[in-house]
């Protein structure tokens, strides 16, 4: 009886989720960095881009904050790459508390809901690397990340993909990112527990080293 106890309180645990699509018991590719980088060889000498969503204001695990987790390693990219960045930004979540904005990002989901964002990019022929990154929000990016998928055409690029998050991994990321660019090529993928990205610097070193970097 102890036994069947055990296995359903462990299958509960498995199925347990939260905004950021968390998995409590399931290993993720940060505790291995370099698990879902592909065979695929990254010309670095190219000219990159790093494109992404960061939250900050109240957070999972870390609490109100200034800057947000996948800014930080947005920032670590740009300083060890030398790529340039374009942030996506929308002040539709501006100051909202945690619980209320898991729930917007869910019903966000389940419509299919594309938000605004701010400003644009120009020339974006001239990288042929791109960076893609943000938190895992049920399961995958924010929704305002596929409004930015909809509008740019990142086909026949090397696309990396990262995320910061607190159990999902890279969730569905890497799976949405092959959907929307189909001619993209999609490689070395990577992801951090956002509570660690503070002091996670050689973590984002060393899977840069993997990449070529």
């Amino acid at each position: 009886m102890k036994v069947a106890k055990y296995f359903i309180a462990l299958a509960a645990l498995l199925m347990s989720t939260a905004c950021n699509g968390r998995k409590e018991a399931q290993p993720t590719p940060s505790d291995n960095p370099n698990e879902e980088t592909a065979e695929t060889s990254i010309d670095t000498t190219k000219k990159a881009l790093v494109v992404f969503f960061s939250h900050a204001g109240d957070n999972y695990a870390v609490g109100n904050i200034e800057v947000g987790n996948t800014k930080i390693v947005a920032d670590y990219i740009t300083e060890m790459t030398g790529a340039e960045q374009f942030e996506i930004v929308t002040h539709k979540y501006d100051g909202m508390a945690y619980k209320p904005l898991c729930d917007l990002a869910k019903e966000e989901q389940a419509k299919g809901e594309l938000p605004d964002f701010e400003g644009g990019i120009e020339n974006l022929d001239q990288y042929e690397t791109v960076f893609i990154g943000g938190p895992v929000w049920w399961g995958t990016y924010p929704q305002v990340m596929f409004t930015f998928f909809k509008k740019y055409d990142l086909n026949g690029k090397t696309l990396i993909p990262f995320t910061t998050h607190e159990g999902s991994g890279l969730g569905n990321c890497v799976d949405d990112v092959k959907a929307a660019y189909p001619q993209a090529t999609v490689t070395g993928a990577f992801s951090m527990y956002g509570h660690d990205v503070r002091d996670g610097k050689q973590k984002v070193e060393k899977w840069l080293k993997g990449l070529g970097y």
